[in-house]
């Protein structure tokens, strides 16, 4: 039977998976300690590491190599795409290692795939609905002032997922409807709003806009903000940091743990019940405004995220959206499973493999 072997790094960790018939079979998550990475300056110097490390996982638990046909990676900044499954390829590869929209351990997918294709002659290397899949109105890239450009960087591969789940759960088709989709993940937050199919408008979570979330600040008071920016306190790597690793939830509690934190909440810690219902908040502002994109013709409203378990922070969130549209929580969220359904698609021939140019 043919495999499916998913890959996803993130910055400390890299998860593995492998599927046949679209049943999940192995699991692994590869911890990354801080020493083990202090040689590397850059994440993309990890490329043989943790490709090495994957190759060892695989064979120390026995998986055939000869039986993997698609090996779907998480990732990359690359250049806009739209919407879809790519193979792998030269240009991509190149412009994984520039980072030519940014640099993220995610970069690393596409080059890891390929490397492992390299070994296993049988498999070819894929990435699906990547983050910089670009489908924005022209109106939704004006920012105020024509030196920036609003960009689409957000969480392409579940949004798209948790909307086509969506329609097929009501008999229609994903293409048919408008949708205001959010992911609460554990480092960004993004909103998007989904019109026939395409996400015409939604925030850019990568860098900073929008509601705050674990580690980011959202989007801030810009002259405050400018302020900082020249204060002579920080760097311009720090002042970075600061608005991607150092700010939202860790910044106003001292912790990105979400779980840390609503137990926090549950035994009565004042602060952290504020800050939560803080983030709520922000959350279902965005989520209006995505709204009134789409004129207010709203289908439904869809929520995804692991903090979604809490039923006081969803109360929060959902008193407020409610009335926008029908509101579906989604609690659970696979990035392995949405990646291996990708690559089942590739397997069965009803994925049209799209070329990166």
């Amino acid at each position: 039977m043919k495999s499916i072997l998913v890959i996803y790094p993130e910055v400390d960790i890299t998860k593995i998976a492998l599927y046949k018939g679209g049943t999940l079979t192995f699991l692994k998550s590869i911890r990354h300690k801080p020493e083990d990475l202090l040689g590397f300056a850059d994440f993309i110097d990890q490329l043989d590491y943790r490709t090495g490390l994957i190759m060892n996982e695989l064979k120390a638990n026995d998986i055939e190599l000869e039986n993997i046909t698609v090996v779907m990676a998480r990732g990359g900044l690359i250049k806009p795409v739209q919407s879809g499954v790519y193979q792998v390829n030269e240009r991509m590869k190149e412009d994984l290692r520039k980072g030519v929209m940014g640099r993220h351990a995610t970069n690393l997918g596409g080059l890891i795939a390929d490397k492992i294709c390299a070994s296993v002659p049988s498999a070819k290397a894929y990435l699906a609905d990547p983050v910089v899949v670009d489908e924005l109105d022209p109106l939704a890239r004006i920012s105020g002032h024509p030196l920036i450009e609003r960009k689409s960087i957000f969480h392409a591969l579940n949004q798209k997922n948790v909307s086509r789940e969506y329609a097929k759960s009501i008999n229609k088709n994903y293409e048919d409807l408008n949708l205001v989709v959010a992911y609460i993940g554990s480092g960004g937050v993004s909103v998007g709003a989904h019109k026939f199919g395409k996400v015409v408008d939604v925030n850019q979570a990568y860098d900073g806009d929008g509601p705050f979330s674990a580690t980011r600040a959202g989007s801030l008071p810009v002259g405050q903000l400018i302020d900082l920016c020249y204060s002579g306190k920080y760097t311009h790597d720090e002042m970075r940091r600061l608005l991607t690793e150092q700010g939202g939830l860790i910044a106003y509690l001292g912790t990105k743990s979400i779980s840390e934190i609503l137990s926090r909440v549950e035994a009565g810690d004042e602060k952290a019940k504020f800050i939560v219902q803080a983030l709520a908040y922000q959350i279902a502002k965005e989520i209006g405004s995505m709204a009134t994109v789409l004129i207010c013709e709203v289908d439904a409203v869809l929520i995804m995220g692991a903090i979604l378990n809490n039923k006081f922070f969803t109360d929060e969130l959902t008193r407020r959206i409610h009335r926008i549209g029908s509101v579906s929580i989604y609690p659970v969220v696979n990035d392995m499973d949405s990646l291996a359904i990708n690559g089942n698609k590739i397997i069965s021939g009803e994925a049209e493999v799209l070329v990166y140019e």
